[in-house]
């Protein structure tokens, strides 16, 4: 009876150093002034023995740094893939722009450079561009392409789920123009900074792209007109269209096709 109970003890303890643990995080922004809270997931079987690629998901309008574990498993995606995700808070509506109006909101300086660096220091990330991907939904999936298309050694994987990827259209909307002025007034600034005019920026041979849109959603037109730019200047990328609206639902549906793009592309670059 006492070898069955130690025999017990024994696997609910190994089951406890199994579990995964998630943890929110707070990390001080010297661009903003201000402490910003983030979660990072990482696989049951993390170990500081080995390094692990990583994957920056990136909320929408209206969310924040836990909008993606209420709509997914995180947790099954980081055991499945063995990497680390994280969720950075990005503000409601900071469009994860350097505002130029807005000290507070530096949120390419916070997400690419000071967020990175914290998290490679302080988990065993796989430290190089071929082993980081970025993606995000809506305002998150401008921010994936955004981030990643301007700092392309700090990602080498980039993606979109229901992305604003145009945002010219919506002048009024979102708090866009809090954060890069009135399209009226700053009509360069606005131009410079939508993704569907940053095309410029791409070789075709640094990045993998995945960018997809459900065919109801109301930014689907903007996301075919990137697809369309894409192909015309040939670069290589992959574009995914399904029925569906701009919901959770499409979300948790679509990122697993994205994880799943982006574990083919580390495992691509194993050494």
């Amino acid at each position: 009876m006492k070898n069955i109970f130690s025999f017990i003890l024994l696997f609910l303890g190994i089951q406890w150093l199994a579990f995964a643990k998630t943890d929110t995080v707070r990390i001080h922004s010297n661009a903003m002034d201000k402490d910003v809270p983030n979660l990072v997931i990482t696989p049951s079987t993390y170990t500081r023995s080995e390094t692990y690629p990583s994957v920056y998901l990136l909320h929408g309008a209206g969310g924040d740094y836990t909008t993606w574990a209420r709509i997914a498993d995180l947790q099954q995606y980081a055991d499945r893939y063995s990497l680390i995700i994280v969720c950075p808070d990005a503000g409601v509506t900071s469009w994860y722009f350097d505002s130029p109006i807005d000290p507070k909101m530096q949120y390419e300086t916070f997400v690419a450079s000071e967020l990175v660096t914290w998290v490679d220091e302080h988990y065993a990330t796989k430290q190089d561009r071929a082993h980081r991907a970025i993606t995000g939904l809506s305002m998150g999936g401008h921010g994936g392409l955004y981030l990643g298309f301007r700092h392309q050694d700090i990602w080498g994987a980039v993606g979109s789920t229901s992305g604003g990827v145009d945002i010219r259209p919506f002048p009024l909307n979102w708090d866009i123009a809090k954060r890069l002025g009135s399209y009226a007034q700053n009509k360069d600034t606005w131009e410079e900074n939508t993704v569907i005019n940053m095309l410029h920026l791409l070789d075709g041979k640094s990045l993998d792209i995945i960018i997809d849109c459900g065919r109801h959603d109301f930014f689907y037109d903007a996301n075919v007109r990137l697809h369309r730019k894409l192909e015309k200047r040939n670069i290589p990328h992959d574009f995914i269209t399904r029925p569906g609206v701009h919901n959770a639902e499409y979300w948790r549906n679509s990122i697993a096709y994205q994880l799943l793009f982006f574990h083919s592309k580390f495992e691509a670059r194993k050494e």
